[in-house]
């Protein structure tokens, strides 16, 4: 009977391996699930069970399933490097960004965390028209006049509000969803390309849309290929999904890898008794800029974790 259920435990986790060569990001079920890298603590186990039961057969299939889950994590992993010394003489910025959540109507313990963190740069996602007024009225807005909002009722709310002046704002949308703001923020040192992002959730009937906004984000890194960049938000997406790799293919930087915090997982903080699972919201960057330090901290009444980011950016002058 053991040997019957490792042989289902070993099919099933095949055909997710089979999926997510094929068509892992067309599925919704497969595109909204844990990538396999997150979800196989028990093929080891099933491996030794058919060493120590003589199932060789067995034993082989689970150690190609392991092998497999070895080849999807080792990028993510293996990008971890140090600080380089050249930064950290660099200009900081101090940058939070949250999922805030369409149905969270108290910004209270975001108000905490600003005051706390006093970010110079800040981005909200799934804002709702309140969570603005609630902010301005907290004060934590008024070292940051320079503001953006895309006002709406549902996910595709967003809040931009910096120190420094932001400049050419420019706004993506596909089917009347916007996913991507694109800006300018002027650094007391330097210019560089600020983008905030929120994409549609892959879960059926979203998977189309969610791609295609995926791929709208690696289209406009392929054809303006901005230099220097600092791009933020939900994701909705993992180093598991097609899309966000195509994103980092184009010379990107995520920041939690590369500071060796890969498992730094940002959702869902509401799954009962699990922690976070996955890590959908990014810091990335591109050209001179590098991020420093990178923090998880749990949202207040959100489902998302966010996250704090030193940010040094090279003088014009040296790159």
């Amino acid at each position: 009977m053991a040997t019957t259920l490792g042989w289902l435990i070993v099919a099933f986790l095949g055909l997710i391996v089979f999926v997510r060569i094929v068509a892992w990001d067309k599925l919704p079920f497969f595109a909204s699930s844990t990538p396999p890298s997150r979800s196989c603590s028990s093929r080891p186990g099933w491996s030794c069970w058919g060493l120590f039961g003589k199932q060789w057969w067995l034993a082989g299939a689970a150690a190609l399933i392991c092998a497999a889950q070895v080849v999807y994590v080792a990028p993510e992993l293996l990008a971890s490097s140090p600080v380089p010394a050249s930064v950290r003489s660099e200009p900081t910025i101090r940058l939070f960004d949250a999922n805030v959540a369409q149905w969270n109507y108290s910004m209270s313990g975001y108000i905490t965390q600003l005051k706390s963190y006093r970010p110079e740069v800040l981005a909200m996602e799934e804002t709702v028209p309140g969570d603005y007024t609630q902010l301005k009225t907290a004060g934590v807005l008024a070292t940051l006049p320079y503001q953006y909002q895309i006002t709406c009722c549902g996910s595709r709310g967003f809040i931009i509000a910096s120190h420094y002046p932001l400049l050419h704002v420019k706004v993506s949308s596909y089917e009347g969803l916007q996913y991507l703001i694109r800006s300018s923020l002027v650094l007391p040192n330097r210019t560089i390309n600020f983008w905030v992002v929120h994409t549609t959730a892959p879960t059926d009937p979203g998977v189309s849309d969610w791609n295609q906004e995926l791929d709208g984000i690696d289209a406009q890194l392929m054809s303006i290929h901005p230099r220097p960049l600092l791009m933020v938000g939900d994701f909705n997406a993992s180093w598991g999904s097609r899309g966000f790799r195509a994103i980092l293919s184009t010379g990107l930087t995520d920041a939690a890898a590369a500071r060796g915090d890969p498992f730094a997982f940002t959702w869902s903080q509401d799954l009962p008794i699990l922690p976070p699972i996955i890590r959908i919201d990014h810091v990335l960057t591109a050209g001179p800029v590098t991020v420093t330090e990178i923090q998880t901290q749990a949202g207040p009444g959100s489902d998302h974790r966010d996250i704090t980011a030193t940010v040094a950016t090279a003088s014009a002058r040296g790159g």
